[in-house]
């Protein structure tokens, strides 16, 4: 973590500064803002936490509630999410406080008519990621998003007891083109309304979504027309795996699913009731917390449960339903204009918690989107950037959607034969064979402008172009801290550019790495000069770094390019944290767990959300030049 940049400040690091003139409790409503975010889930509050570092960008986050969350709904966290916790500043705090799933076990009904242990496997495959899998209360995810917010310049809070009632677009405006009618829904005001204008609105707002409905959206799918029930509780039990996640089928009563929570004591259960008729909903029938333990006791027999207290319930149906859009633009009419509504989280998809996907595809909407805005927002890049929002995110729900539908009846089945090669059953052999999926792994990208194509895929073969930035441990030069590469990638909406030296390099006048160096740092066709405004930090908009293949000691980091030792801040001091090792003391060497190319070395472009975005030759200027081109206004 770096500050100090502009002088001394004490205190607390994470909370910066605030920007003049910012909202303050009690303060009337704007009646113009950038970006206007209605319903503070995970979706929305990740957005916002993005949006409210950014000096200049005003942003509103409106939720009906009257209050936040403090218990309930979902609680798990792949992999993936964690690694973009990491870039939010708050991955350690969730590793501390969480519950994490190292194995699962799978019980069924044995001989003895008993239920008894069947399967156990591995959660997260080994090399998946430096991220457990975690489990941990939605509501605390929503409070450290929350404190991102409180501490940023705009000290953004969400404007509770607001829910977005309608809204229009003005194609034909280019100022706040969007108006929105907010209604009040505090017991004392409901029914009042308000207008807000808006340059962009993003409807975080649920599968009820009122912003969905305003752009003409439907949710389109199916139900598997089968009750759930969902319980928090604190109790006593001689069930052996309380603390593990476990599938719990008996033979006649159904299935249930353990989850551990946080804190050592809490766990939920995931419980199958009743099925539904085609028309049914699962409110129809009246069941409650008793009907959900009463349940469980069954599939558990002949284990007890003592049940203490009952923290939070629900009981809900499954659904697996998509939007065919995630914006307010027709097909028809995308190359004459941009979009200004867009849809994130259950807005525009949702599915069954089986597969614990619903919060961690939900942020991976937004986090998406974040940069998006920021860069069309901040002038760095065209409105046209936030296309590709619709484009990327509805493949990744759709995947997720098409996925859940066919878990969630590998789930509920009855079938649970044995394969005579593995010796495990159905449900325990295709969560094996799912683990990439439902560590959040199995995105990636299509070509376009955001994505290159695969023809230098061979240099870096442990980076798929399109998929994450799958991170590996270095060691920093300047001061020989042991740490992860993709730990560098905060979610400050900038673009990462990994300098990987060809054997030999050592970063000194001559070699390969310093001649790249310094066009990016002096030539005017560099994507660097092309894509940074007068007075801002050479690394403002596109942070370039370095890993050789040498062992610290072989280096001498005075000897490297400037544009690895930039000035920065008012002050101009130098920035120590651009130039990397590996960790070959740990035998941990990044070239060869990352398959990089050892003669040539090789570039790899990260996206601001820590997605590959292109794999090049370190001598490939003109590609590396045209692929900023297409993404960045030229500003230099």
């Amino acid at each position: 973590m770096q500050y100090h940049l502009n002088g001394f400040k004490p205190g607390d690091p994470d909370v910066s500064p605030a920007a003049p003139g910012h909202r303050q409790p009690g303060d009337p409503m704007p009646k113009t803002v950038d970006v206007l975010i209605a319903g503070s889930g995970p979706a929305g509050l990740c957005l916002a936490a993005q949006l409210a570092g950014v000096q200049g960008i005003s942003t509103m986050l409106v939720e009906p509630k009257l209050a936040p969350m403090e218990k309930g709904q979902a609680d798990g966290i792949n992999v993936r999410s964690m690694e973009m916790f990491q870039a939010f500043g708050f991955g350690e705090k969730v590793l501390r406080e969480s519950v994490w799933i190292n194995e699962t076990t799978f019980w069924a009904q044995g001989q003895a008519q008993h239920i008894e242990r069947v399967a156990r496997v591995q959660d997260v495959p080994e090399g998946t990621s430096e991220m457990p899998h975690v489990l941990i209360n939605q509501a605390r995810v929503h409070e450290l998003f929350l404190d991102i917010m409180r501490n940023a310049p705009s000290r953004l809070v969400p404007d509770h007891g607001w829910k977005v009632a309608d809204l229009s677009v003005d194609t034909n405006a280019t100022e706040y083109p969007v108006t929105v009618i907010l209604e009040n829904t505090t017991p004392e005001c409901e029914g009042q309304t308000t207008t807000v204008r808006a340059n962009y609105v993003v409807g975080c707002d649920g599968a009820r979504s009122n912003v969905r409905r305003a752009i003409g959206g439907q949710l389109q799918g199916d139900a598997a027309h089968q009750a759930w029930g969902v319980i928090d509780l604190l109790a006593t039990t001689d069930f052996p795996d309380w603390r593990m996640k476990s599938f719990v089928r008996s033979q006649d009563d159904g299935i249930l699913m353990v989850l551990p929570r946080e804190g050592g004591h809490l766990v939920r259960l995931y419980v199958e009731l009743d099925n539904l008729g085609e028309d049914e909903r699962a409110a129809d029938r009246g069941m409650n917390a008793d009907d959900i333990i009463a349940k469980a006791r069954r599939i558990f027999s002949p284990f007890t449960l003592d049940v203490k207290e009952v923290v939070w319930w629900s009981i809900y149906e499954i659904g697996h339903r998509l939007t065919d859009k995630f914006d307010d633009v027709p097909e028809a009419e995308m190359a004459s204009r941009f979009p200004r509504v867009m849809l994130a989280g259950d807005a525009c998809h949702t599915h069954s918690p089986k597969a614990g996907q619903g919060m961690n595809v939900s942020m991976g909407d937004t986090f998406n989107l974040g940069w998006k805005l920021i860069s069309v927002l901040t002038g760095r890049a065209d409105p046209s950037l936030l296309h590709s929002y619709s484009g990327e995110r509805r493949a990744a729900a759709k995947g997720l959607v098409e996925f859940d539908h066919k878990w969630a009846r590998v789930v509920g089945a009855r079938d649970e034969e044995i394969a005579a090669a593995d010796g495990l059953p159905r449900v325990a052999r295709e969560f094996v064979n799912n683990l990439p999926f439902t560590c959040g792994l199995t995105i990636q990208y299509q070509p376009g402008i955001l994505v290159g194509d695969a023809s230098c895929q061979p240099l870096a073969t442990g980076f798929d172009i399109g998929k994450r930035f799958h991170s590996a441990p270095v060691i920093r030069l300047a001061d020989a801290k042991p740490m992860q590469l993709g730990h560098t990638i905060d979610a400050d909406a900038r673009f990462r550019l990994f300098i990987f030296a060809p054997a030999g390099d050592d970063g000194t006048t001559g070699g390969a790495v310093a001649a790249l160096c310094d066009w990016l740092e002096t030539d005017p066709a560099s994507p660097v000069r092309r894509h940074t405004a007068a007075g801002e930090d050479t690394d403002a908009v596109i942070d370039t770094r370095a890993v050789f293949q040498q062992e610290a000691h072989a280096l001498n980091h005075a000897a490297m390019p400037s544009l690895l030792r930039p000035t920065v801040g008012r002050y101009g001091l130098c920035d120590y944290e651009k130039v990397f090792c590996p960790d070959l003391k740990r035998a941990q060497d990044i070239f060869e767990m990352r398959g990089i190319n050892r003669a040539e070395g090789c570039l790899v472009v990260v996206r601001p959300d820590q997605y590959v975005g292109h794999i090049l030759p370190l001598s490939a200027r003109d590609q590396l030049a045209a692929y900023f081109a297409g993404i960045l206004r030229q500003r230099g």
